[in-house]
């Protein structure tokens, strides 16, 4: 398993999010979803653009490149699979956004397999 960052798999999760909900996202965007101050999220957003997870346009709109949409689609599903599947079990939903990020890609196929996600 390849052990990314988690912060940055919050952030980029967040743009797809919120790009899904409102069609287009900025940084103040995701700064008010994650309740994170904007020099906190201007930073990440920085290091995303160094990893070529994002793109920013001259106008602020963020948009996911190819390997920034795959690791979020990746981390998202994971998500939701996750706190759907705990929730209906009494666990706290944020118990899933700790293990997205931990678990091994083989064991979340066989989970997704057992759930039925």
């Amino acid at each position: 398993m390849i052990r990314r960052n988690e912060s940055e798999e919050d952030y980029l999760e967040a743009i797809l999010m919120l790009k899904e909900q409102n069609g287009a996202v900025r940084s103040i965007d995701v700064a008010h979803h994650m309740d994170f101050s904007k020099p906190s999220v201007s930073r990440g957003m920085k290091l995303l653009r160094e990893k070529n997870y994002i793109t920013v346009d001259g106008d602020g709109w963020l948009e996911l490149t190819e390997s920034g949409l795959a690791l979020a689609q990746r981390v998202y599903e994971r998500h939701r699979l996750l706190a759907a599947w705990l929730e209906s079990l009494g666990v706290a939903a944020e118990v899933a956004c700790r293990i997205e990020h931990d678990i091994s890609d083989d064991t979340f196929q066989k989970l997704k397999a057992h759930i039925g996600g």
